[in-house]
């Protein structure tokens, strides 16, 4: 068995969206396998188990990942992960992988998938609420897949929200207020707000959203009256059900289930579309198991680790 202690080293964000952009289409096919991801509450934050098995790249394994939204302040990351790699053949442990960056760049892919198959138009205007890793990732890993004209940036810290802006270059990116950082092609939340922060009034016809915060019960970040006037998109049905986007409105029977347009597999393999340019879309990401194995098989590749005795 080996450990990889920092296999990001080196990763290709593009070899990322294409490897996450092939998990998803395995998804929507039904050659995967991943039953949804199982919470452990903590006294400041939880953590989460995720298997799955992804036969097109002959991988399986678990990922435990938390989240401690005050981490920060003791010099630790908010989300930090460990992926765990069975021989499918035998059930031998034969990697395990400090994920915490890893989980950073494969939610940024998804997003970048979502964007690219459902943004109105390749050259865009992206919005990002939020300033945190997850916002950084998700920008970088779009700019891959499409042109991106300016970038605008809300943070209730506008300090943060400067700074970001800055980390940006060479792309156009600028601090606003959040209504302007609303006005865009693509928004992409990614906070981790109990309450809608983005209201339907700020939407405009034909935006395309990665709601990328909630990601746990409770969790909720858009106006639920947006989901209304949207086709909304899941990475997959239980997980979104029960700690996507949609959970609090489906909880509060403000949204229901058989509204739901489809998944990204399904729009990957091109079972589901944007149908037109002035439709709102959303794409509610929770965050796969499938994701995981699809960025730990491309890291394994090109990193060397370090022997680990295990027998």
């Amino acid at each position: 068995m080996r450990y990889y202690p920092d296999p990001d080293q080196g990763v290709d964000i593009g070899d990322v969206n294409r490897a996450v952009e092939a998990a998803f289409a395995d998804h929507g096919n039904g050659l995967v396998q991943m039953p949804p991801k199982v919470y452990i509450t903590l006294p400041t934050g939880d953590f989460r188990t995720m298997p799955a098995y992804l036969p097109s790249q002959r991988i399986a394994g678990v990922k435990i990942v938390n989240v401690h939204p005050d981490n920060p302040k003791v010099g630790l990351p908010t989300v930090m992960a460990l992926t765990v790699i069975l021989d499918p053949a035998t059930g031998q442990p034969t990697a395990v992988l400090n994920a915490t960056r890893l989980t950073d760049m494969r939610t940024g892919a998804a997003g970048a998938v979502a964007a690219k198959y459902l943004a109105p138009k390749r050259e865009c205007v992206l919005g990002v609420i939020g300033t945190g890793r997850q916002a950084e990732a998700q920008v970088r890993a779009t700019a891959r897949e499409l042109s991106l004209t300016s970038v605008r940036v809300w943070s209730r810290n506008s300090a943060h929200a400067e700074a970001f802006a800055a980390r940006l270059t060479p792309l156009d990116a600028e601090s606003v207020p959040i209504e302007r950082a609303c006005d865009c092609d693509i928004l992409v939340t990614t906070t981790p707000s109990r309450a809608p922060i983005v209201k339907s009034g700020w939407i405009h016809e034909g935006t395309h959203i990665n709601a990328i915060g909630a990601d746990a019960p409770g969790k909720e970040e858009l106006d639920p009256a947006i989901l209304h006037r949207a086709r909304v998109f899941v990475d997959d049905p239980a997980q979104a059900f029960h700690s996507g986007e949609i959970n609090v409105p489906i909880s509060r029977g403000l949204y229901h289930p058989w509204m739901i347009a489809g998944t990204l597999g399904e729009v990957v393999i091109g079972k589901r579309k944007r149908e037109h340019p002035d439709e709102i879309t959303v794409f509610d990401s929770t965050g796969l198991a499938i994701q995981d194995l699809a960025i730990a098989s491309i890291a394994i590749r090109q990193s060397t680790g370090m022997e680990l005795p295990f027998l």
